[in-house]
């Protein structure tokens, strides 16, 4: 399928069956079709409110994964990330709703800023982190310009596609986890319980019940339960640490308590912090592989989501062909590069749209509707910063579990298959790399397939990857061989 804009017709053809379009329509009716889809202007009010609250998690979430130092020893702030990540959400939700005009909202991706915190930061520098951003997002519009989008994600396979998104969840628990105070490094294990083998303080046993409260208001479709869960956390910490249950010292982020006023001017002192090369010690191989990493995180669930979405919003053919698509996966790929220019990691599309969609919404409208209280979070920085680590570490662990949902698409009777998925799943987290997991499961894909007397199904695409993720693997024996330093 080519990509190629199918535009709203100015006729009643497009808001449904039974639809019925009024005469003396408004300008922002006929700028967004709102009756044209079928909907109106509170539908879509109430959608796009519905839509923030299920994802404004992200808000606070995102700081907690990208929190840390990067090469240079510099320790990024709270206050600034905090602005970073509204700023870039706001200003491509804005987008997607007046280009796009589709009820799409987007923010910080999770496996973006994780292979960011994990991968890319303690390797260089925040700026040349951020300039790699800019790079892979630019790498993701130029495969939505010349069709070669939908040309990769056909050449992959599909169990792979579901390997990939579990491992990426496995990799976001792990990292939740650790941020909560759950999990430690061990004396003599790898990883245990706790500092010591056994939870320590009370701010774990805080991300502990966190964590539950969420599983629990998710099992019951709680619309927006993570946001729920992270208040209800954050109100009982400040309660915790108000009445001197909990020594301030024992916050892994400071104590959960107002500086002064709720409101305060954003810290816009990461945006345009952007610096491409300089790289040094780390290599053009290694930058490559750290962008085609970031390509990859970003890739795969942007398309699924948005003609998901677009189907439930009754918008998508049964080609999955709907308004605005090539300008809605333009604009996801640029999510890339707006992140990197605000600071804040690369954006995407959220599945979380969904929301919104099942509250009525059918048109941009609705995103600049959830743009818009995007922006509003900029001047109420304070309260934002209020939640304890622990406490938004506990979203990460709930966002893995939903990813890991994927495994219910895979055959794992067929070892073909199960293998590489497998190593693909475990291999991210046990060895920190988004990269070594799916360099992995593409190899030993092709390799059993060989295996099998099948490589005529392989395909070129991925004998090119499987070449690729060889040299990544074997990139320092072949140095050492070469005697290159």
């Amino acid at each position: 399928m080519t990509q190629q804009s199918v535009e709203p017709k100015t006729t009643a053809e497009d808001a449904g069956a039974g639809s019925r379009v009024p005469s003396g329509r408004s300008w922002l009716d006929r700028y967004f079709h709102i009756s044209h889809r079928g909907s109106t202007v509170a539908r879509e009010v109430r959608g796009g409110l519905t839509t923030f609250m299920a994802m404004a998690y992200i808000v606070l979430l995102n700081p907690v994964i990208l929190s840390g130092k990067d090469a240079a020893g510099d320790t990024l702030g709270q206050k600034a990330l905090i602005t970073a990540t509204a700023l870039a959400a706001a200003v491509t939700t804005l987008l997607m709703g007046f280009v796009g005009k589709v009820p799409l909202a987007l923010a910080a991706g999770l496996s973006v800023s994780g292979v960011i915190a994990g991968q890319v930061a303690p390797q260089m520098t925040w700026p040349q982190a951020m300039g790699m951003c800019v790079m892979y997002g630019v790498v993701i519009m130029l495969l939505v310009v010349t069709g070669l989008r939908e040309m990769i994600m056909n050449a992959i396979p599909l169990a792979l596609k579901h390997g990939i998104t579990m491992g990426i969840g496995l990799f976001i628990a792990i990292i939740g986890l650790v941020k909560g105070g759950f999990v430690h490094a061990g004396k003599a294990t790898p990883l245990t319980l706790g500092p010591t083998g056994e939870l320590a303080g009370w701010p774990v046993l805080l991300f502990a019940g966190t964590l539950l409260l969420i599983f629990m208001l998710q099992a019951r479709n709680m619309p927006g339960a993570i946001l729920i869960g992270i208040v209800t956390g954050t109100i009982v910490a400040a309660i915790l640490n108000a009445t001197g249950v909990i020594d301030p010292e024992q916050w892994a982020n400071g104590a959960p308590e107002l500086h002064g006023s709720a409101v305060s001017m954003p810290d816009f002192s990461l945006f345009g912090g952007l610096e491409f090369g300089g790289w040094g010690e780390v290599g053009a191989m290694t930058v490559g592989m750290i962008v085609f990493t970031l390509v990859l995180a970003g890739f795969f669930d942007a398309m699924a989501t948005i003609i998901g979405v677009g189907t439930e919003a009754k918008l998508a053919d049964d080609k999955g062909r709907m308004p605005g698509l090539s300008k809605a996966l333009f604009i996801d790929g640029a999510g890339g590069a707006i992140g990197g220019v605000a600071g804040g990691s690369g954006q995407t599309v959220f599945v979380e749209s969904a929301t919104g969609v099942g509250e009525g919404a059918r048109t941009g409208l609705a995103s600049v509707v959830t743009g818009t209280f995007f922006a509003a979070c900029l001047f109420f920085t304070p309260i934002t910063a209020i939640v304890p680590q622990e406490v938004a570490s506990a979203a990460l662990v709930v966002i893995g579990a939903m990813m890991m949902m994927n495994a219910r698409h895979v055959d794992w009777a067929d070892r073909a298959t199960a293998i590489p998925v497998f190593l693909t799943v475990v291999l991210m987290p046990f060895t920190y790399s988004i990269t070594a997991g799916v360099a992995a499961g593409v190899i030993s894909y092709v390799a059993i397939r060989v295996a099998q007397g099948k490589a005529r199904e392989i395909g070129a695409f991925m004998w090119a990857l499987t070449v690729i993720f060889v040299v990544y693997f074997a990139l320092n024996p072949i140095e050492s061989w070469l005697g290159v330093h």
